[in-house]
């Protein structure tokens, strides 16, 4: 094989370059487990050169002995597993077409594409600086200007299923709870998976972001920067909070019958545990009277109770708006489909 040829089937690319060109060619992410599971591109397989252990052995030669150690120490870890990087390679791009990356200096993904091309790969893309310059774009994407929808309301509105049911009207919606795995209060992450770390969290709304029109409309729930423990990012947070609100003022009774269908069937004991968080904030009695009528299964006092609470903290919130930015539109019930299609017609 001539030089010139396998410079042909090597590219190195920018990150730019593959969204912008090669979205569609599969993506491989040679870093180890628990590199990826800090944070990875969405896409992307993850098809690790070391295991965490192995890696940090490596880290640990490289640092106080030299790169060639590494290096050798390296080789052996990765000999006995090349042909399975093969077979599992193909598995992934049985075109043969396939991008690699790796953290920032391009040692293990270029390693991994020259085994893949020695192998029968006919084309192979590596990433230069790897995922640390994803996640430099993804920064400065966020950055971008959006046409944001902001959906606001009191809890118990039913904004999420709103952004659902705008969704099958074939509208952009972005569900920043569902990214993060939590319904945004203090008993939001109750029988819900796991949250995403911050960093993935950003990566997830970029792999939607990137995907939408940013001259049409894209509809967003109303946020405090926080969602259980996940930041929202401050460039993206800072748009959502200047753009105008389309607060639905739905009754308390509307709203304490919608969020009882969906807390009741929850753990009771995840339940008081959350209104043991929030007792600064409910104040002694209240918290001591929602224990009570938790204990009674009255469930419709406890979230009586809570929403005293929290229609007082988004209240508070929204008035940092200005009053011009604010559209309140009465809403007499939660009915999802109904008002979407109304916000739609808001639009015209």
């Amino acid at each position: 094989m001539t030089d010139y040829t396998y410079f042909l089937m090597k590219q190195i690319i920018s990150v730019d370059f593959y969204f912008e060109n090669l979205k569609h060619v599969p993506l491989i992410d040679v870093r180890s487990p628990g590199e990826f599971a800090k944070g990875h591109i969405p896409m992307a397989t993850n098809l690790e050169l070391f295991t965490d252990e192995e890696r940090a052995v490596v880290g640990t030669a490289y640092k106080k002995e030299s790169k060639e150690r590494a290096f050798e120490i390296g080789f052996e870890y990765v000999k006995p597993k090349l042909n399975d990087f093969v077979s599992k390679a193909l598995a992934i791009a049985p075109n043969k077409e396939v991008a690699v990356h790796c953290w920032r200096g391009g040692m293990r993904s270029n390693a991994f594409a020259d085994h893949l091309i020695e192998h029968g790969f006919r084309k192979v893309y590596v990433i230069e600086k790897g995922y640390k310059a994803f996640r430099n774009y993804v920064l400065q994407f966020l950055e971008r200007p959006f046409n944001l929808k902001v959906l606001g309301g009191y809890t118990g509105t039913g904004k999420t299923e709103i952004l659902h049911s705008l969704k099958k009207k074939g509208q952009q919606v972005i569900d920043l709870e569902g990214l993060a795995n939590h319904r945004g209060s203090a008993f939001g992450g109750i029988d819900l998976p796991p949250q995403p770390t911050t960093e993935q969290f950003e990566n997830n709304l970029f792999s939607i972001l990137q995907r939408l029109n940013p001259e049409l409309p894209i509809w967003i729930e109303d946020e405090s920067r926080l969602i259980g423990k996940l930041v929202i990012p401050e460039a993206f947070y800072t748009k959502m909070i200047e753009m105008p609100i389309y607060f639905l003022n739905v009754p308390l009774e509307e709203r304490t019958k919608h969020l009882l269908s969906t807390y009741a069937g929850l753990s009771h004991d995840k339940l008081a545990e959350a209104i043991s968080r929030i007792t600064k904030r409910l104040g002694y009695d209240n918290a001591k009277f929602a224990h009570e009528e938790l204990e009674k299964r009255n469930y419709q006092k406890v979230v009586e109770i809570t929403l005293l609470y929290y229609d007082k903290y988004y209240l508070k919130g929204v008035q940092k708006r200005q009053n011009n930015r604010i559209l309140e539109f009465e809403t007499p019930t939660v009915n999802p489909e109904e008002t979407a299609g109304f916000l739609i017609n808001a639009l015209n």
